[in-house]
């Protein structure tokens, strides 16, 4: 449940959050127009504040915009900025961000008209482990879901598009209503593509494995993040096309996301993965993930937007 926080960002004033609505004949509540990102921010060791990648995401939120083709009315520092300020203005100095661009009532049909009326808000609130603490430790239960991912035409699968996510909702409630933490979805092709709101790595005999990025996935930022950090523990990582049967036979399987951060998989379809917790591997990447986003290695310090309350 999201904790109520005083204040929210709204097309660039500070709004009170139970004034902070929108006209239910909204575009995007209609036909899933809009895009959205999710940031978090964590307390350093110098006793700071820092945003994870906040440039990275901003980026990709006006990638996202661009690919909608949507004009937004503010620049990558002006949404940066704001989410500086939205933490700052709710007192977090640990919180979860969620920008969102959204369409207004100007128009109702498919078609949201010629100069779409684009609105933008910032979120922020606290927010622990998604899956739970246990997760991140013991490692969670999956299971393949009966929903394929999208076909890589028939949506901008670059693109975070808040629409998109219709297909996540029902993967992730087949998987809870089965006793399952989460799902994994293949593409049309049967191909490994990633999970609800995360991407995927598999591990075997010490080699880490991941859908590449012509995948029906969402170039996720952690991902990168997770790729880079893996390589400079010394662990060769390998982008291509992975099966049902790499899952089942791998040593260890991960996820990574901004809401996952990485998460160990300890079972996928009643099927036990390696030793049935957290792999040597997947504790290593964690670890030194967990180090960064804590300001503890100072070779990453700049994937981390500081600020103080």
């Amino acid at each position: 449940m999201v904790k109520k926080v005083p204040f929210i960002w709204m097309d660039g004033k500070m709004a009170e959050w139970d004034q902070a609505r929108v006209h239910v004949l909204s575009h995007t509540l209609h036909y899933g127009y809009g895009a959205f990102e999710g940031i978090r921010s964590y307390k350093l060791e110098n006793g700071k504040s820092g945003v994870f990648r906040l440039r990275a995401h901003m980026e990709r939120l006006v990638n996202s915009a661009r690919l909608l083709s949507l004009d937004l009315p503010y620049t990558l520092d002006d949404l940066q900025e704001a989410a500086i300020q939205t933490l700052k203005a709710n007192k977090l100095t640990e919180a979860y961000i969620r920008p969102i661009i959204f369409l207004g009532e100007r128009e109702v049909g498919v078609y949201p008209g010629d100069v779409p009326d684009v609105h933008v808000a910032m979120i922020t609130w606290e927010w622990g482990a998604y899956l739970g603490e246990d997760a991140l430790t013991k490692g969670i239960r999956v299971k393949f879901s009966s929903f394929n991912k999208y076909h890589i035409n028939s949506f901008l699968v670059n693109g975070k598009v808040t629409g998109h996510y219709v297909n996540s909702v029902l993967a992730k409630i087949e998987a809870v209503r089965d006793g399952y933490a989460e799902a994994l979805l293949l593409d049309h092709e049967g191909y490994l593509a990633e999970g609800t709101g995360e991407n995927v790595f598999i591990v075997k005999d010490g080699v880490c494995y991941t859908p590449g990025e012509d995948a029906t996935i969402l170039k996720g930022i952690t991902r990168k993040s997770v790729i880079q950090v893996a390589g400079d523990l010394g662990y060769k990582v390998v982008e291509r096309r992975l099966t049902r049967n790499d899952v089942y036979l791998a040593d260890e399987v991960f996820f990574s996301g901004t809401a996952a951060e990485v998460t160990p998989i300890r079972e996928v379809d009643h099927r036990q993965i390696g030793s049935g917790s957290i792999g040597p591997v997947t504790k290593d990447i964690q670890s030194a993930f967990f180090r960064i986003i804590r300001g503890e290695d100072e070779r990453y310090l700049g994937w981390m937007t500081q600020y103080t309350i």
